[in-house]
């Protein structure tokens, strides 16, 4: 047996048609063609497929075979994507990315990254978007290597050649322990009493920032490259350590987690930059998505 043949994208467009419209004289008059040049469409079509799509005999209305229904599937798949095709080469056109990439610290409030990337999608349905969560210096680090060409950074306290930054807002950070650990059992504490205790401390993968430390006051801790391994040993009192206060607002809420008064911690605030490379601008839906991440504060 032969395989099937290859059907043009007109004669799916007019399937298509038919199927929507109910009828040859109605697919007829939707596409300005005679009755007659639709039939012919139909034929060629499953002359070349093989297979009878409409059923001929007994029905007043194309009714379709099984093996049209199958193939009328097929189709709209196939021109869907002829349409994000036509739509992606008009962006092109006009000066848009083919895609952004975009690297995020993990300490960026949930609802801020959906409410800018939802707000993409709907701004610029045709860009596909990459996403990295990574921490500290490792935002910056993709940045550089052009893995992302912008970046939702936390603070960077050494300047970076060839890098420009525009400030989105700050994260508040709480310092926090389970009730049951020992500096969640009392009130406020005096000068020192968090040294002892273990720290939890979200460690940087990168050697951007490599050897600097974020509120580190524990002489003895645990450093973790996860915020979601640090939240749960938080929880089950390993140790104490700093949070975003969004993170953890539920678990203080519920009496899971208690906020720390420490006079000799001071870290309360967490600065958030959009970053990119200055030789590699943002192109317009890039910096649309930091005029939004800016517009959120």
């Amino acid at each position: 047996m032969s395989n099937p043949g290859i059907p043009t994208f007109d004669q799916l467009q007019v399937l298509l048609c038919v199927v929507e419209t109910g009828s040859f004289a109605a697919a007829a008059r939707r596409l300005n063609r005679a009755t007659s040049a639709i039939t012919y469409a139909i034929d060629n079509l499953e002359g070349q497929l093989g297979v009878s799509l409409f059923e001929r005999i007994g029905t007043r209305k194309p009714e379709l075979t099984a093996a049209g229904k199958a193939v009328l599937s097929e189709a709209r798949t196939v021109t869907h994507g002829v349409d994000i095709l036509r739509a992606r080469v008009k962006s092109l056109r006009e000066g848009l990315e083919a895609e952004v990439s975009i690297a995020v610290d993990v300490m960026l409030p949930t609802a801020r990254l959906v409410d800018a990337l939802q707000a993409f999608q709907a701004s610029f349905p045709t860009i596909p978007l990459r996403l990295h969560v990574e921490a500290l210096g490792a935002i910056a680090q993709l940045v550089v290597a052009k893995s992302a060409v912008i970046g939702i950074s936390g603070p960077l306290n050494t300047g970076i050649e060839g890098i420009d930054r525009r400030h989105i807002g700050t994260v508040r950070l709480i310092p926090v322990a389970a009730p049951f650990h020992p500096l969640g059992r009392t009130g406020r504490k005096s000068p020192g009493d968090a040294r002892n205790h273990i720290q939890l401390v979200l460690t940087d993968r990168s050697p951007i920032t490599a050897g600097q430390d974020f509120g580190v006051i524990g002489l003895k801790t645990w450093r973790l490259a996860d915020l979601g391994s640090k939240h749960a040993l938080l929880l089950a009192g390993v140790g104490w350590g700093s949070m975003p206060e969004f993170m953890v607002r539920g678990d203080l809420e519920g009496g899971r987690l208690v906020a720390l008064d420490l006079p000799d911690w001071h870290v309360n605030l967490y600065d958030m930059h959009a970053i990119w490379r200055t030789d590699t601008p943002p192109g317009p839906a890039a910096q649309w998505l930091i005029d939004r991440f800016a517009q959120q504060t």
